[in-house]
């Protein structure tokens, strides 16, 4: 997107009075930008990059961002979401400053960069607010945008949906605040340097609790009928073809988000009578992991499925101590 000019928007904004003074600064409070539930329908992937070397970090020092990554991204769990339509919302008040629609929802990794190089925000809108701070909106689904230049907009007013267009390989909205031109983090307003989880939140106070900070998270788990790739999952297929009693084959499946160098995930699958029927322990991460998919699973047995409920779960360790885990289960009747 091009440079954003100054735009002064008549009317009220929702803002944070600071005491500090006999006339105080006053900060815009942000609503989510996306129609959806954190943690079990979307998911924060990336924070802005907070470390203004070639190192990176997120707002809490974290590794949940890359280099000169200047906004939030709120990525779905499969494309299959983004196909039945998640709107993308206005922040705040405001008026529309520009828009850009039109471009296909191709990943990245099909296309290529130099198909979008100049265009990386993909289809996207500017929101100018009052006092020089702006909100802006990107890879959102071609011909989705549903406001015009120049038009009034309410927080929480659907502006169009979650795309794929742009420099993306995943469906997710890139949400960005300026001031004045300069890049804001939500998460941290005016944090000094190097510091870990300081400065001030922008995000409305009912909010917070949904937002806060996860350095690992579980972003799809279920249960197949066959091999489970990457492919697949981000495509929706497996969820479209859950296993039965005369499946070939039974896997349990995990996509993480966020993991760590040092990791060490595992998973277990037990039968209806609490045997432990398969496990699988993954080798030591190398490296962090933006996203790590792990499956365990058998063929069907010469007797068939047992009917019953099939349980798997989930651990991750790091230095032995358990920081993430999840449960979850399949009946076969």
């Amino acid at each position: 997107m091009q440079r954003t000019r100054r735009l002064h928007v008549a009317g009220p904004l929702l803002c944070l009075v600071l005491a500090t003074g006999a006339f105080s600064e006053e900060l815009p409070l942000f609503d989510l930008p996306v129609a959806c539930e954190l943690g079990r329908s979307c998911f924060i992937q990336n924070y802005v990059d907070a470390d203004p070397s070639a190192s990176t970090r997120d707002y809490t020092c974290g590794t949940l961002s890359y280099d000169g990554h200047n906004g939030t991204d709120i990525r779905l769990p499969t494309m299959a979401e983004q196909r039945a339509g998640v709107d993308v919302l206005a922040a705040a008040p405001g008026r529309v400053l520009r828009r850009r629609d039109g471009m296909a929802d191709t990943s990245v990794r099909e296309g290529g960069r130099d198909a979008v190089k100049g265009s990386e925000c993909g289809n996207a809108v500017v929101i100018a607010h009052d006092a020089g701070w702006e909100t802006q909106y990107c890879h959102m689904a071609r011909g989705s945008l549903r406001v015009a230049v120049g038009e009034r907009v309410e927080a929480r007013q659907p502006i169009g949906r979650i795309g794929l267009s742009g420099l993306t390989e995943y469906p997710h909205l890139h949400f960005i605040v300026r001031h004045r031109g300069e890049i804001v983090d939500p998460f941290a307003h005016q944090a000094a340097p190097n510091a870990c989880g300081a400065g001030r939140m922008l995000w409305l106070p009912a909010l917070r609790p949904a937002l806060a900070y996860q350095p690992r998270q579980v972003l799809n788990a279920g249960f197949a009928g066959t091999p489970v790739t990457m492919a697949s999952l981000e495509a929706g297929d497996v969820v479209r073809q859950p296993p039965d009693t005369e499946t070939p084959a039974l896997v349990a499946y995990i996509r993480g988000i966020g993991l760590k160098i040092g990791d060490v995930q595992a998973m277990i699958l037990r039968d209806p009578s609490g045997q432990v029927i398969a496990r699988h322990e993954a080798e030591r991460l190398p490296r962090n992991q933006a996203q790590t998919l792990i499956f365990v699973g058998l063929r069907k047995p010469p007797t068939g499925w047992a009917r019953g409920t099939y349980k798997a779960s989930y651990t991750v360790l790091h230095e032995g101590n358990l920081v993430l885990e999840r449960s979850f289960n399949i009946d076969l009747r």
